[in-house]
């Protein structure tokens, strides 16, 4: 007896189904097993190669007054240093939760270092007149000060948590969220 090819269609098709819903099934289960690992984790923390590592000695320039901040005079202390700049959309976004968070901070000895990366000192003061000047908050001109490339700047902001050894726990890069910087800052304190 010899099958025709109208007999064979069924077959085909059922075939073809199976061959998608294994394809379909194949693909989800990658993507399980791939982003399982990063699920209910804010994906501005950041692995960092500087993460585990001393931080920078650095000298910079304050933005709103004469003198100099040395980095070497913050251990000792929690450091949260932000990378920011008035033409920056997200530091705008951001600028209140920094604030927010040096004034919380600020009875349990973390200081906070705005570092003012490519932008013009006049520029930086009227972003900081218009937002606020953070409380507990040190301005400084990164500019200059090789900070850029020592924290491997690529983008801002960029913002980065060192403990009171003077060891960076943690790299956030965009702009921080309250959770986020909260729970930075919360590990530096403990460790």
């Amino acid at each position: 007896m010899i099958k025709r090819s109208s007999d064979l269609q069924p077959r085909r098709g059922r075939l073809r189904t199976w061959i998608a819903i294994g394809l379909i099934a194949g693909v989800v289960g990658t993507m399980v097993i791939v982003f399982a690992g990063r699920f209910g984790m804010d994906v501005r923390l950041v692995a960092s190669p500087l993460v585990g590592r001393q931080a920078p000695s650095l000298e910079f320039d304050y933005l709103d007054r004469p003198g100099t901040l040395d980095t070497d005079d913050l251990n000792g202390q929690v450091v949260v240093m932000n990378f920011w700049a008035s033409w920056c959309l997200a530091c705008r976004v951001e600028h209140p939760i920094l604030m927010a968070a040096s004034e919380k901070y600020a009875d349990q000895g973390v200081r906070f270092i705005g570092v003012q990366h490519q932008d013009l000192v006049n520029s930086g003061k009227a972003f900081l007149d218009e937002l606020g000047w953070g409380v507990n908050f040190d301005y400084v001109i990164g500019d200059g000060s090789g900070a850029a490339i020592e924290y491997g700047i690529y983008g801002i902001p960029e913002t980065f948590v060192i403990d009171a050894n003077g060891t960076i726990t943690m790299k956030i890069t965009g702009p921080v969220t309250t959770k986020s910087l909260g729970t930075a800052i919360e590990a530096a304190l403990v460790g």
